[in-house]
């Protein structure tokens, strides 16, 4: 008797992309095959020394350019001087690696985690710990595009989020997540505060944006 064998979840690239939030396929790295990607390959050194997150055994690159680089860094910044007054945990960039499920990896470009996280209150020797951010932002790009930040967003709260900031440079805007779907949305005028994750802190937009602006590229 004859056995079929399983058909793949995936026919193709063009299902391939679809799965992974219709992202360009530039972003997909060829080695290892797509699918056979591993966290071991995703530690590995690589030749092109590119940014790559591991979704369904696929490298995919992080899609961020260096002005997005700079506004997240400049939110470190302001997190980092919170957290010398208020020691709750860490503040990590966009090559923290986290471990969100078995296979998943993500990277977001600003990452918090309580200290509570980290047995005695230590950081953990795994270079890419089974921990979700508290606080994951994530700065968009270009490359970026919606069905891939709405996966991003079901998967940071079904690992145990508590908030996700979606940062839009052009826009000066930030939409702050409490669920997938829950979110409110803050502009230039307006101040973020960390509400019960981050207790007393606030930033101004005006005045993140306005330390980036002083070196803003043209387009922005």
């Amino acid at each position: 008797m004859t056995t079929l064998a399983a058909r793949p979840e995936i026919d193709t690239l063009a299902d391939l992309l679809l799965r992974l939030g219709s992202i360009p396929p530039e972003r997909i790295a060829a080695y290892p095959p797509p699918g056979a990607a591993t966290e071991a390959d995703l530690l590995s050194p690589r030749p092109e020394q590119k940014l790559y997150e591991l979704v369904d055994g696929v490298l995919v690159e992080k899609a961020m350019g260096y002005y997005e680089s700079f506004v997240a860094m400049i939110l470190g910044y302001f997190l980092e001087n919170y957290l010398q007054a208020h020691d709750l945990g860490i503040v990590l960039g966009a090559d923290g690696m986290l471990k969100l499920a078995p296979g998943l990896v993500r990277a977001p470009d600003i990452s918090f985690i309580l200290w509570d996280h980290f047995p005695g209150g230590k950081l953990v020797p795994e270079p890419v710990p089974n921990i979700a951010p508290d606080l994951a932002v994530e700065v968009l790009s270009a490359g970026n595009t919606i069905p891939e930040m709405e996966r991003k967003l079901r998967e940071y709260f079904a690992a145990g989020s508590q908030l996700v900031w979606l940062v839009e440079p052009k826009t000066r805007t930030v939409r702050v997540f409490t669920s997938p779907t829950e979110y409110r949305e803050f502009d230039d005028t307006e101040t973020l505060d960390g509400g019960a994750l981050l207790p007393r802190f606030t930033l101004s937009i005006h005045e993140w944006f306005s330390r980036a602006a002083r070196r803003m590229p043209p387009g922005y």
